[in-house]
């Protein structure tokens, strides 16, 4: 068995695996496309006897986290032909691409799971919780008029400014995908989605709905508003659908509260968790987090036994900087600060992206420490929640 990086010669195999295990067939005239899309990959591959009998995708992108843009390792197209399946090649995969995200200075990574447990065992932890209302065509209730407008797009007439949208949308939240113009193009909007956005009265955009309609059946499969105004003004355009459709779902992250303003809050509602992330860089990510400053500094202990460059002690100071302390036999610290937070790099994870905060961690046991230390690392961690919206 050995991992090779995929040259251009071998899309061909990677493609013949991604339809195999995938169970589709890409049309002829799309394969130049995929072509080019796999060139802003990074495909790890093993080969067995001359065959390609496993893959792994890395697609490098930023995520925002606490105002800025993190570098972000997204792993996608993990394939394995059944032959080879349960012979440690995934494994095997996803230890080189932590690897290979590592060296290139990505610094988290992010990946839509098939099976949740699966990838917890590599260090991913659960990223956001989202989810999807489904509202009957009866309680289409229009709210009072707001005073803005609304005017649709599709992908070819798409506006900058729904992008500028969605980036301060981004504010309210973690993890968020950053996207450029031809994200959102290729990976946003399908040939039969719009974006519905409400304009102020002074012609500022101030929210949007990506949405399609199909079948007497209106999703809306993002929301993004900035005020309560075009909350409402696009709730209204919804109702506008009242005579075309029979029911309206809207996918919506786990802390909006777009449901509680509507006059009829009670309706079908499905919670589900949404994308897995990771640290890939646990000294790099946490020099850059936001620390809330405290008097004395805090001792964590971090095991990560798929990326020995992040197990150690780290010293989060009082001034905020962070100091490694790595020294070792085997995996173990030579010799740990007797005081402190011990952690895994799913438990750091899941703090860093907001998705859980230090006390429930520690309540349901994950988190090893005096209750001072962790009710103090509790007041060092911003309180920012977790969300995302995008799929690759």
């Amino acid at each position: 068995m050995e991992i090779k990086i995929l040259t251009e010669e071998n899309y061909p195999e990677a493609m013949k695996l991604s339809e195999y295990a995938f169970q589709y067939k890409i049309p002829e005239d799309e394969i130049p496309a995929r072509h080019k899309k796999l060139k802003n990959h990074k495909v790890l591959g093993i080969w067995e006897q001359d065959q390609l009998a496993a893959k792994l995708h890395i697609i490098s992108l930023q995520v925002f986290m606490y105002g800025e843009e993190w570098s972000m390792g997204g792993i996608a197209g993990v394939a394995t032909y059944p032959e080879f399946r349960r012979s440690g090649y995934v494994k095997s995969l996803m230890i080189e691409s932590l690897k290979k995200m590592y060296e290139d200075g990505q610094i988290v990574s992010l990946l839509a799971p098939f099976d949740f447990a699966f990838y917890r065992k590599f260090g991913w932890e659960i990223l956001s919780d989202n989810k999807k209302i489904t509202i009957e065509k009866s309680n289409l209730k229009f709210l009072s008029h707001m005073p803005g407008s609304i005017k649709r797009y599709s992908k070819e007439s798409h506006q900058e400014h729904i992008e500028n949208v969605y980036s301060k949308y981004c504010d309210n939240f973690s993890g968020m995908l950053v996207r450029d113009t031809n994200w959102w193009k290729e990976h946003v909007y399908d040939d039969d989605s719009h974006i519905a956005v409400y304009y102020n009265v002074s012609h500022e955009a101030r929210g949007y709905i990506l949405y399609n309609v199909k079948k007497r059946k209106m999703e809306v499969q993002e929301m993004a508003v900035l005020d309560h105004e075009a909350r409402g003004g696009l709730w209204n355009f919804i109702c506008q659908h009242d005579s075309m459709v029979e029911s309206v779902t809207i996918s919506l992250s786990i802390h909006d509260p777009f449901p509680y303003f509507l006059q009829q809050p009670k309706f079908k509602t499905e919670v589900y968790p949404y994308f897995m992330a990771r640290i890939v860089d646990a000294e790099k990510c946490l020099n850059k987090f936001s620390f809330n400053l405290e008097s004395e500094p805090l001792f964590l202990h971090l095991v990560d036994p798929f990326a020995a460059w992040n197990e150690g002690s780290y010293l989060v100071g009082g001034n905020g900087q962070v100091r490694a302390f790595r020294e070792k036999i085997g995996s173990q610290c030579v010799h740990p600060p007797q005081k402190g937070i011990q952690l895994t790099i799913n438990d750091l994870s899941a703090i860093i992206f907001g998705y859980k905060r230090p006390l429930e961690l520690y309540d349901m046991g994950f988190l090893k420490g005096t209750r001072q230390e962790i009710d103090k690392l509790e007041r060092m961690v911003p309180n920012i929640k977790s969300s995302f919206y995008d799929f690759f």
